[in-house]
């Protein structure tokens, strides 16, 4: 079956409470973690969506005719874009995810190119973003867009223990 997919900049009614969901039930079913990475992510895109600035910041979703099947944000005013040293780590990219039914079409390709097109148009090219050791396509993407793994640290704060990797792009 074809699924017709086009991508769509911006904020759409429902959008955070998808993507959520969206985290929430592939990490459970995948990684076996539960209502802390769910009220994490929920916690965390409710304040993306504060002080989101749809002139600078990109939120760019997957649409499946109405129904959001992904989605990929540039934050480039997160707090923690400021690392512990003071100096400045680029844009963010979060809640990169695709639902089942659009994994391997090329789409996660195609959102990733836009992300680091706007991120060189924004923030001069740099940024960061962390995941989960495991994750192997979304690693060979994140390479291939010039990200490169800088820190790996077991962190035992999801429930479960996983490894937590550090991307940088410059």
């Amino acid at each position: 079956m074809r699924i017709d997919l086009i991508l769509a900049e911006g904020y759409r009614p429902g959008a955070i409470g998808r993507i959520v969901e969206m985290h929430a039930v592939y990490y459970a079913r995948q990684w076996g973690l539960g209502a802390f990475l769910e009220a994490k992510v929920a916690s965390e895109a409710g304040g993306f969506i504060d002080r989101y600035d749809p002139d600078t910041d990109l939120l760019l979703l997957a649409l499946c005719g109405e129904i959001i099947a992904g989605s990929i944000i540039v934050d480039l005013n997160d707090p923690a874009s400021k690392n512990v040293e003071g100096s400045d780590r680029g844009a963010h990219i979060r809640w990169f995810i695709l639902d089942d039914a659009t994994r391997g079409r090329g789409i996660g390709r195609q959102m990733m190119q836009r992300a680091t097109d706007h991120i060189d148009r924004f923030a001069g090219g740099k940024a960061w973003l962390t995941t989960f050791a495991g994750l192997d396509a979304a690693r060979r993407l994140y390479e291939d867009s010039g990200f490169r793994l800088v820190r790996e640290v077991r962190d035992d704060t999801w429930g479960d223990p996983v490894h937590e990797q550090l991307y940088l792009r410059d």
